[in-house]
C-alpha cells in the first residue's frame, strides 16, 4: 500500500474517533439509538464519516455534511439515504460521467467503486436540521485540509452548497491560494492559478432541491462536467 493510501487511512481513524463538537456528538449517538422505524434491526454507525474514493483522484467533491439516516447510519460518504436522495443522486451523475461503476450508492458492502474522484464533506458528523454552526464548520475543517494535502492528484473541486463552497475557498486559502472573495453560484467556476485546483459551484443534490427542480440532473452533469475541463 502507498504511504498515500496509509495516511488516508490514518485520517479516517483520528476522523471516526473525533467527539470535537458535544452538539453533534449527542445527536449522533441519539439518532443512532433511535433510528427511523424502517432501519430498527439495523446497527447505525453513529460516527463521525470518512471520506471515500479513489486516493489518485483528480476531483475532489465536497458536500455539507453526512445525512442523519444515510451516511449516520452506514458509515458512508452519500450512502443509504434513499433513491432520491442526495447520495443517488450525485452517485448517478458520477456513473454518466464514467467515474463511479454503479449509478446507486446503498451500503458500504455494495461494491461501488469510484475512478478519479473523492467524496468528502465540510463537516462529518450528521447536523440537528442539516445546520451545523460555524464553530463545528471551522473545528472540522482541519480534516479537509488535510485530506486535501493527501490527495495530491486533484486538479478541481465541485463543491455541493453554499456551505460546501465557503469550506473549500478556506482550505484552498490554508494552502496558500490567493482567493478572492467569490459569490456561490451554481455553475460557476473559478481558475485560481497553477499551484492550485480550480473550484466549480453547483447547488447540492438534497431531495429538496432536485424535488423542486431548482437542480436538475442536466444542471448537475453540466456543473460536473466543468469540474472535469
Amino acid at each position: 500500500m502507498e504511504d498515500r493510501e496509509v495516511a488516508l487511512e490514518a485520517l479516517s481513524r483520528r476522523v471516526v474517533g473525533c467527539r470535537r463538537c458535544p452538539r453533534l456528538v449527542r445527536y449522533r449517538e441519539e439518532v443512532a439509538r433511535g433510528k427511523r422505524t424502517a432501519y430498527r434491526d439495523e446497527t447505525y454507525w453513529g460516527r463521525p464519516v470518512p471520506g471515500f474514493g479513489d486516493p489518485r483522484a483528480r476531483l475532489l467533491v465536497v458536500g455539507l455534511a453526512p445525512a442523519v439516516h444515510g451516511a449516520n447510519r452506514t458509515g458512508r460518504m452519500f450512502t443509504g439515504d434513499g433513491p432520491r436522495g442526495a447520495g443517488n443522486t450525485l452517485m448517478a451523475a458520477l456513473h454518466r460521467a464514467g467515474l463511479a461503476n454503479q449509478p446507486t450508492s446503498e451500503t458500504r458492502y455494495d461494491g461501488l467503486e469510484l475512478h478519479g474522484v473523492y467524496l468528502t464533506t465540510v463537516v462529518r458528523c450528521a447536523p440537528p436540521g442539516n445546520r451545523p454552526n460555524a464553530k463545528e464548520v471551522g473545528s472540522c475543517l482541519p480534516y479537509l485540509i488535510r485530506e486535501q494535502e493527501l490527495l495530491e492528484g486533484v486538479r478541481s473541486i465541485l463543491a455541493l452548497g453554499r456551505i460546501a463552497f465557503g469550506g473549500c475557498v478556506a482550505v484552498l486559502r490554508s494552502h496558500g491560494a490567493d482567493v478572492p472573495r467569490k459569490a456561490f453560484a451554481h455553475g460557476a467556476r473559478y481558475d485560481l492559478g497553477p499551484a492550485s485546483p480550480f473550484l466549480v459551484a453547483s447547488y447540492h443534490p438534497s431531495r429538496q432541491n432536485t424535488q423542486t427542480g431548482r437542480l436538475t440532473p442536466a444542471m448537475l452533469d453540466a456543473a460536473l462536467a466543468r469540474a472535469l475541463v
